[in-house]
């Protein structure tokens, strides 16, 4: 580990997040007095400005907290059912069907019938409520100076615009408005300012959280939907709720982790590799077993439950009694590290599917497509009861080691979150390298079909052999691609250190204080 010491009597914090204006952000609310928590939102709430197509604030985010002093909460802000007062007949309406060329092609449902319940800032709101000390002014200055004054659009952003943006940004006037430069999609490098968005975070921050819920953003949210035939409507967004549970624990070396609990998928999933790679190594060989193993368990066992909380608990039972034995054989999402000079630890990680491609009029809010993106919908379109949470595959990570380190992990990536942090925290967790060294390594993913095994590797020595010895399908990347997500890490230690450590594969930023 690489950081800077911690000069006595000042708060100080580490972060890593999607951009340098992100970044910032956070560093700032903590010099104003808050802490890792509001640092970790403040930087949110900048990348849902600057990082449009990406994220969007009306998705779903999981919270990880691990509080100095405290036992680590995980805080389930993630997407929800809606249609509590929809009539039969609006259920599989308001879609249209899209075909995108991201990650190698792709169909997905956009259209408003696509949005789910929005819980991000229910989840931040809940989070500031037991662990930050920063005004919602303050916090959510950044965001809405960038919104107002302009930003220069990154390249991850502005690639996907690119990609995505004649399907999926240009049938809604609204949209197409905010994310086309004249007649084509924004690329990087473009200029861009959404003062839409700024009057609605300056209102977030002077009347609060609610009224993205139940004030007057929350009727213009649910209006709009309904309108254009979609099923979220006053009555989900008024009933949404923020869930505050236990982490689930993880042992991996000397380091404890805390992971997203269920009705999570992502955090039982990687609860599972980690303690299979703490038990039986990370060569390539072993990680192909590891992955096929867990990923075939989650196949048939959690993406098809009608109850996630009780599918993601039989796994963890499973690891706890049976010794694992028992088990058979996406640019969507953005993620924020932050560690302060207190101790406290956070790790926020929030979705919005690949987006909706609809705008709230005058509001600058785009819609999520969760209920549109196939991974999360196993059960069919618009199968599940309105208020039941949907599947998710994020996974923040927080962890304390025996030698008195605090660390904040996470990634975006869609399926890859689990496997790419289960490497890296194996890495850095149970051989020792360095967190930046851990970060940059070549990675590995298994993706199992009905067609069978395909192998997606970076380049290493031994991969493409232990690929061929244990079945399946070489797809080999170049190295350090995008495909293997973004991993953010921060860190503090009891000496006063702090450091954060970004991920090549995307653009990411580091600040220190």
């Amino acid at each position: 580990m690489t950081g800077s010491p911690t000069p006595s009597g000042m708060a100080r914090a580490a972060i890593a997040a999607p951009n340098a204006l992100a970044a910032q952000a956070g560093i700032d609310v903590v010099a104003l007095g808050g802490t890792a928590v509001d640092a970790a939102i403040a930087a949110l709430a900048v990348t849902y400005v600057t990082e449009p197509g990406i994220v969007s604030a009306l998705g779903g985010a999981f919270v990880n907290v691990w509080p100095a002093g405290g036992e680590p909460q995980v805080i389930d802000g993630n997407c929800e059912m809606p249609g509590r007062s929809a009539g039969p007949e609006r259920f599989g309406s308001g879609l249209r069907a899209i075909h995108l060329d991201y990650g190698g092609g792709i169909t997905i449902n956009a259209g408003a019938g696509s949005a789910a319940t929005p819980g991000s800032f229910a989840a931040y709101e809940l989070a500031h409520e037991m662990f930050g000390r920063a005004s919602w002014s303050d916090i959510l200055a950044p965001a809405i100076s960038a919104a107002r004054e302009g930003f220069v659009l990154g390249p991850a952003a502005g690639h996907y615009l690119q990609l995505t943006g004649r399907q999926l940004w240009s049938f809604d006037e609204e949209t197409k408005a905010q994310h086309f430069d004249g007649d084509e999609p924004a690329g990087p490098g473009t200029r861009m300012v959404n003062p839409d968005l700024a009057n609605t975070f300056e209102t977030v921050a002077q009347q609060g959280v609610s009224e993205l819920y139940t004030g007057s953003l929350g009727v213009a949210i649910a209006d709009h939907v309904t309108r254009e035939g979609g099923l979220l409507g006053r009555e989900d967004l008024a009933a949404y709720r923020a869930v505050c549970r236990p982490a689930s624990r993880a042992i991996v070396g000397d380091w404890d982790v805390a992971l997203n609990p269920p009705p999570s998928i992502g955090g039982p999933v990687l609860t599972a590799m980690l303690r299979l790679v703490a038990g039986r190594g990370m060569d390539p060989a072993t990680l192909i077993e590891i992955q096929s193993m867990v990923l075939g368990y989650r196949a048939e066992h959690l993406d098809l439950a009608t109850d996630l909380r009780a599918a993601g608990a039989e796994l963890l039972f499973a690891l706890e009694t049976t010794g694992l034995e028992s088990l058979p054989t996406s640019k969507d999402t953005a993620h924020v590290s932050a560690v302060d000079s207190d101790g406290n630890a956070c790790a926020i990680t929030t979705s919005a599917g690949y987006s909706s491609g609809v705008t709230v009029p005058g509001t600058g809010l785009v819609l999520n497509n969760c209920l549109g993106e196939p991974e999360l919908n196993r059960l069919g379109l618009h199968a599940l009861p309105p208020g039941t949470r949907l599947a998710s595959n994020m996974s923040p990570v927080t962890a304390h080691s025996s030698s008195g380190v605090t660390l904040a992990i996470g990634t975006p990536g869609a399926d890859r979150i689990t496997t790419a942090l289960a490497q890296v925290i194996g890495r850095h967790g149970l051989r020792g390298e360095d967190l930046q060294a851990a970060i940059d390594a070549p990675r590995l993913h298994v993706e199992l079909s009905a067609n069978g095994r395909r192998v997606h590797y970076e380049p290493e020595d031994g991969t493409a052999a232990a690929i061929a010895a244990t079945g399946g399908t070489a797809v080999p990347h170049e190295a350090q691609d995008m495909y293997f997500g973004g991993v953010g890490a921060a860190y503090g230690t009891d000496a006063g250190e702090l450091g954060a450590a970004g991920d090549p594969r995307r653009a990411a930023a580091t600040a220190v204080s």
